[in-house]
């Protein structure tokens, strides 16, 4: 049997750091839309995964591999999405098995009203913090990172 591969102490630190980013992050991001748009995580990505699809629409299932979740857990949340004007869904004219969903006009200009806070949010807790020679850097470092997790390519680029 190999011996393990063991973290040098820099490998550990810089993995400490991810592990502390993955945790933390998401619960900054989170209460900073809950405070300001009375939504989560999760719902602003649906908003603006369909504000960038071609006339604000996708089949559910590529909106589901889009945000990286499941058919189920994504119904869920285009019903709530639904409930509040922000998405419909509706037959795709091309598929009768399919479904669409479409972010309405009441949906785009919640996004718009809600995105500038958010990316002040995230430009105070990670941009403010670096350099943009650090901002290049950090993006090369992580690319392989990310390709090498997300083997399917369901991150944004």
């Amino acid at each position: 049997m190999a011996e393990p591969r063991w973290l040098t102490d820099e490998e550990r630190e810089l993995w400490l750091k991810l592990v502390g980013l993955s945790m933390l992050m998401p619960n900054a991001v989170e209460a900073q839309l809950k405070r300001d748009a009375d939504m989560n995580q999760f719902e602003y990505h649906v908003l603006a995964m369909l504000s960038e699809a071609p006339n604000r629409t996708r089949l559910m299932s590529d909106l589901a591999f889009h945000t990286n979740s499941s058919l189920s857990r994504l119904s869920h949340v285009v019903s709530r999405l639904e409930k509040q004007g922000w998405v419909v869904r509706s037959a795709c004219e091309t598929d009768g098995r399919a479904t669409n969903a479409t972010l309405t006009d009441a949906g785009f200009a919640k996004l718009e009203v809600t995105a500038p806070g958010h990316v002040e949010a995230v430009r105070e807790m990670i941009f403010d913090a670096i350099t943009p020679a650090q901002v290049k850097q950090l993006n090369a470092a992580l690319q392989p990172i990310l390709d090498s997790i997300d083997t399917e390519r369901r991150a944004p680029k």
